[in-house]
């Protein structure tokens, strides 16, 4: 019997929309403006999710100066804004299925490594701000995989880590998650391949958002 939850948490890049490449050929752009090596894009998706410091730290880890990662941050939102103008498509069936989740009732909630500007300005561009309950971004609260961002988002609902469930694509959210005690759907589509996301035991695996759906059976 499929277990009934009170909480759905997304994440956004790579799970309710098909950003991940886009977010790689920004963030080599950005390197490139400030003289730092251009690495492989499957090295960039590697760190998608993370806050963009603690991002841009673990691909370049000789980085010691604050004013470089400043410097890096702005030329990435320079050059993800650009990319933005024609907005990242949302995966098959997502748009369906977020207002599905909201008209049954459910609590929605997102949970990621974008800023709060980056996501407040997508949701407006998108008038979905009100199809969640909550939201927390990585420069608010503690960056993934720590679940500080989690609980944060269990308290302001008022919800219990058992009567929620993260979906999303990378290693930091299974990590995040699993930390909190919160149930997993791992989505194989968008930064990490499914292979990583199984260590952590989730309760669905996933490569089509239609799967999710049927499983929360509503």
């Amino acid at each position: 019997m499929t277990k009934r939850y009170q909480l759905i948490i997304f994440d956004w890049d790579g799970t309710l929309v098909d950003s991940a490449n886009r977010i790689s050929e920004c963030l080599a752009r950005s390197a490139e403006d400030v003289g730092l090596d251009v690495l492989s894009q499957d090295t960039y998706k590697n760190i998608i999710g993370l806050g963009l410091p603690e991002a841009f730290r673990k691909l370049y880890p000789e980085i010691d100066s604050p004013v470089l990662i400043n410097s890096m941050k702005e030329r990435y939102s320079h050059h993800f804004i650009e990319a933005e103008r024609s907005p990242s498509a949302f995966f098959e069936s997502v748009v369906e299925g977020v207002n599905l989740f909201k008209n049954a009732g459910l609590k929605t909630a997102v949970a990621t490594g974008k800023s709060r500007r980056g996501l407040d300005r997508i949701l407006d561009l998108h008038g979905w701000h009100e199809m969640f309950d909550t939201t927390r971004c990585a420069d608010e609260t503690r960056s993934k995989p720590h679940p500080k961002m989690l609980f944060e988002i269990l308290d302001q609902v008022g919800c219990s880590p058992n009567e929620a469930v993260m979906v999303g694509d990378t290693e930091y959210d299974m990590e995040m998650a699993q930390r909190a005690g919160i149930d997993r759907i791992a989505m194989g589509y968008g930064a990490h391949s499914m292979d990583r996301l199984v260590q952590y035991a989730p309760v669905l695996t996933a490569t089509h958002f239609n799967k999710v759906i049927d499983h929360l059976d509503l």
